[in-house]
C-alpha cells in the first residue's frame, strides 16, 4: 500500500526543555567523552602516548580495581539467588546465610517492589545504626531508602524548587550534580565560598552577606546545601562549623541538605553528623531549634563499600511537617522504590559483621586494607603535588579527591593565557585536556566545580592503583610547566 503523507522532521535542540540542553555535569563532560574515545582507540590498537587510561574523574572504586567486600557479595548472591541458601551451606559462613534469609523472609523477593520508602527491615536497622551513631534516636518512618545519594537529591531539590526565583545554597567549590540539578529546575544556585587557605573551611559571616545580598535581589533561599567530607576539596568540618551553619539555617528557615556520603572516608580528625550536632544544639535551646529542617544523605557508593553501580542510599528527614515530608512521599512513590538488592546493601553497610561472628575477621581485613590503601594514596598523591612547581593543595582530611591549585598566571604564563582564549577555555581546561592526550590520566577542570575567579583547580581522585600514574603527573607537569612558563 502506498503511503501519501510527508514525514514530520526529527527534534532538534530548538524543540526540547531549554534547561536540559544547557545543564552541564563536568564529572563526565567533554574530558570523560575523550577518554572514552582514547580507550576506543587504544582497544583497536592504535598508538597512543599510554597503554590505558587512568579514569581519575569520578568516584567509582571498583572501576579502578578496588575489589568488592566479600560479605556483600555473598549475601547478594543468596538474595538473587535463593536456593544457594541450601548449595551454599557448606561454603558460605552462617551469619550470610543468616543475613539473607532475614532480609528474604521480610521482603519475599528483591524482584518485587518494595515500600516506596524501602524495605521496614532494612529502614529499621538503619534507623538503628544512625542511633548508635549519635546517641540520638533515629526514627525509621523518616528514613527513605533512595537510588544512592543522587536520587535524594533531586527529590529535595524538586520539592523545595517552587518557582524560578527559589534558591538553594551551595559550597564552592562544589559536587556538581547539585548546579545541575538546580538548573534543570531553572532555579538559582547560589554559591558560599570555602576558604581555600584555612583547608576549605566554611565562613558565616560570608555566608550571611550572600545571604543578605540574594534576598535584596529578590531571590527566595531555600536550602543551604553541606557537604561533608567535602567534594572536591576533601575537608571535613568541625563541629563549630556545623554549629555555625545550623544557626544561619534557623534564622532564615532554611533547609539542611546534609551531604554525608563520605563519612566513612576519613583519614585527619573526625567526622560529626549534622544530626548529632543539631540535636545536641535542640537539647540546649529547644526553642530556638525546633524548627529546623535537616535532610541527611548518604550511600553505598563510597566508604569502603565502592558499590556505585548498585546504586544503594538513604535520606533521613527531621524536622519537616507531616505535610511537606508527605510531598517528599509521594515523590518517592512516583518512583515506585529504589532497586531492593541496593537496599539491601545499605542495610549491610550500616549493621557489617559483629566480632566473634564466622564473616568478621575476613570483613574486617578486607575493610582495613581499603582504608589503608586509600589514605596511603592519598598521601602519595598530595605529596607528588607538593613537588610541583607552582602548584599547591591542601592535605585532604577524607573523601577520594584532592583538588590542587594550579598558580598559573599570565605574567608568568603568557602563550598559554592566550591558547586557552583561542580555544575559548580556561587554563585548567587546556592543562586537564593535555593531561589526558599526553599520560591517559583524565582528572577534572577545578571550573566544573566552582571556583574563586582567576584561581584554577584539578579535581582527582586518588583510588587508581600503583604509583606509577603518579609519577607520569609528575613528568608531564615538569614538561608542561618547561612548554608553557615565560623563561
Amino acid at each position: 500500500m502506498t503511503k501519501s503523507f510527508k514525514p514530520a522532521p526529527a527534534l532538534t535542540l530548538a524543540d526540547i526543555n531549554p534547561y536540559s540542553v544547557e545543564t552541564q555535569y563536568a564529572v563526565r563532560g567533554e574530558i570523560a567523552n575523550l577518554a572514552d574515545e582514547l580507550a576506543k582507540q587504544l582497544k583497536q590498537g592504535q598508538k597512543l602516548p599510554f597503554d590505558h587510561i587512568v579514569n581519575a574523574n569520578i568516584g567509582n572504586p571498583q572501576q579502578l580495581k578496588q575489589k568488592p567486600l566479600t560479605w556483600y557479595r555473598q549475601v547478594l548472591s543468596i538474595l538473587q539467588y535463593p536456593d544457594l541458601a541450601t548449595k551454599a551451606r557448606d561454603v558460605y559462613p552462617a551469619d550470610v546465610i543468616d543475613r539473607a534469609q532475614t532480609f528474604l523472609n521480610a521482603v519475599g523477593s528483591v524482584g518485587a517492589y518494595s515500600h516506596s520508602k524501602g524495605a521496614p527491615v532494612f529502614r529499621e536497622s538503619i534507623a538503628k545504626a544512625i542511633a548508635e551513631r549519635d546517641g540520638f534516636p533515629s526514627d525509621p518512618e523518616h528514613i527513605y531508602l533512595t537510588g544512592g545519594a543522587s536520587a535524594a537529591v533531586t527529590y529535595l531539590l524538586t520539592v523545595l524548587n517552587q518557582n524560578e526565583k527559589s534558591g538553594f545554597l551551595i559550597p564552592i567549590p562544589q559536587y556538581p550534580l547539585y548546579t545541575a540539578t538546580i538548573a534543570l529546575g531553572n532555579a538559582v544556585a547560589v554559591g558560599y565560598y570555602l576558604d581555600e587557605a584555612k583547608n576549605w573551611r566554611t565562613d558565616p559571616a560570608e555566608i550571611r552577606a550572600v545571604i543578605a545580598d540574594n534576598k535584596s535581589k529578590g531571590v527566595d533561599l531555600k536550602a543551604l546545601v553541606i557537604i561533608n567530607p567535602g567534594n572536591p576539596t576533601g575537608a571535613i568540618l568541625k563541629e563549630d562549623d556545623i554549629a555555625e551553619l545550623i544557626d544561619i539555617a534557623a534564622e532564615h528557615g532554611l533547609v539542611l541538605i546534609a551531604d554525608e556520603v563520605y563519612q566513612c572516608n576519613v583519614f585527619h580528625g573526625e567526622f560529626v553528623s549534622v544530626k548529632k550536632v543539631l540535636c545536641q544544639l535542640k537539647e540546649q535551646n529547644p526553642e530556638l531549634y525546633n524548627n529546623v529542617q535537616l535532610a541527611s544523605l548518604h550511600s553505598t557508593s563510597k566508604g569502603v563499600s565502592g558499590e556505585c553501580g548498585q546504586r544503594g542510599g538513604y535520606m533521613e528527614l527531621v524536622g519537616f511537617t507531616p505535610e511537606v515530608e508527605a510531598v517528599i512521599y509521594k515523590l518517592a512513590s512516583i518512583n515506585l522504590c529504589s532497586v531492593v538488592s541496593g537496599q539491601a546493601l545499605v542495610e549491610l553497610m550500616v549493621n557489617p559483621p559483629k566480632p566473634g561472628s564466622p564473616s568478621y575477621d575476613t570483613y574486617q581485613q578486607e575493610s582495613n586494607q581499603i582504608a589503608s590503601d586509600l589514605r596511603e594514596r592519598a598521601d602519595r598523591l598530595y605529596d607528588a603535588f607538593e613537588q610541583m612547581e607552582d602548584v599547591e593543595s591542601q592535605r585532604p582530611e577524607g573523601a577520594m579527591y584532592l583538588f590542587p591549585k594550579l598558580n598559573f598566571t599570565r605574567e608568568h604564563y603568557p602563550a598559554l593565557f592566550d591558547e586557552a582564549a583561542g580555544k575559548n577555555k580556561q587554563v585548567d581546561d587546556v592543562y586537564a585536556l593535555e593531561l589526558l592526550k599526553n599520560t591517559g590520566i583524565c582528572c577534572v577542570p577545578g571550573n566544573g566545580f566552582g571556583q574563586v575567579e582567576g584561581t584554577y583547580h584539578l579535581r582527582t581522585t586518588f583510588l587508581a592503583p600503583g604509583t606509577e600514574w603518579i609519577d607520569k603527573w609528575a613528568q608531564f607537569h615538569k614538561q608542561f610547566v618547561a612548554q608553557w612558563k615565560k623563561a
